[in-house]
C-alpha cells in the first residue's frame, strides 16, 4: 500500500456471502477496538479495521475537532477522502467487495462523511452514535444504500435533533435509512449489537 495506507488490522472472511466490514473506532480507540463487535454482528465477514491518523492529546481519531461536537470541517473532508482512498487500495490488496462501514462515535461521523463525499467507497453503513459531519454537505447520490443509525436517548454528546437531522440528510441523498433511538447513553449496549446483527442479516438476505 502507498502513503495513503492506515495502520490497520485485516481478518479474511471465514464464510461466504457476508459483506466485508470497515470498522471505524471512536476517539481513543485503535484498529483492535471493534474487531469483537464485527465478529458478533456479522460472523464470517472479512474485517478491515484502520486506526485514525489524527491524534488529540495522544488519542487516535479520524479527523480534528475544534471543541466537543464542533468539527474542523476542512479536515473532515480531507480525511474522508484519505479513508476512501485507503478503502479502494485495501479492496484491491485483499480482493474485497465494497464494505459496509461499522462506525462508533468519531468513527461513525467519518463513515457518514464518507457516504456523503465518496459514496462509491461503501455498500452501506451502521452508524453508532453519529452526528451530522458537515454543515454544508455536498449533494450526494446514495442510490438506495442501506444505513442503520442507532442513537442513544440519553446521549450527552449527540443531541436528538442532530441525529434526526443526519437521518433526514442521508434519506434525502437516497439512502434507505433505518433510525432507532435506544434507551442508552453514548456507550454501546447489547441492543446495539442485536439490532446491528439483525439488520446486517437482512442486508445479506436482500443481496442474495
Amino acid at each position: 500500500m502507498t502513503e495513503s495506507a492506515f495502520i490497520h488490522r485485516f481478518e479474511p472472511a471465514t464464510g461466504a456471502g457476508s459483506p466485508p466490514l470497515l470498522l471505524l473506532h471512536g476517539t481513543g480507540g485503535d484498529e483492535n477496538d471493534l474487531l469483537g463487535l464485527g465478529r458478533m454482528i456479522s460472523p464470517g465477514s472479512a474485517l478491515l479495521s484502520p486506526r485514525g491518523r489524527v491524534l488529540e492529546h495522544g488519542m487516535p481519531r479520524f479527523f480534528r475537532r475544534l471543541a466537543e461536537g464542533v468539527f474542523d470541517e476542512e479536515d473532515v473532508r480531507r480525511r474522508a477522502h484519505e479513508l476512501g482512498d485507503f478503502v479502494t487500495e485495501a479492496r484491491k490488496q485483499y480482493g474485497l467487495a465494497a464494505p459496509v462501514a461499522v462506525g462508533f462515535s468519531n468513527g461513525a461521523n467519518i463513515a457518514a462523511a464518507l457516504l456523503l463525499l465518496k459514496p462509491e467507497a461503501l455498500a452501506g453503513a451502521i452508524l453508532l452514535r453519529a452526528m451530522v459531519p458537515l454543515s454544508d454537505p455536498p449533494k450526494a447520490e446514495l442510490g438506495g444504500k442501506p444505513v442503520l443509525l442507532l442513537s442513544g436517548q440519553a446521549d450527552p454528546i449527540v443531541p436528538a435533533s442532530n441525529s434526526a437531522k443526519l437521518a433526514a440528510l442521508l434519506s434525502q441523498a437516497g439512502a434507505r435509512v433505518e433510525h432507532k433511538v435506544l434507551p442508552a447513553g453514548h456507550q454501546l449496549s447489547q441492543a446495539d449489537v442485536t439490532l446491528a446483527r439483525n439488520w446486517i442479516g437482512n442486508v445479506d438476505a436482500e443481496a442474495a
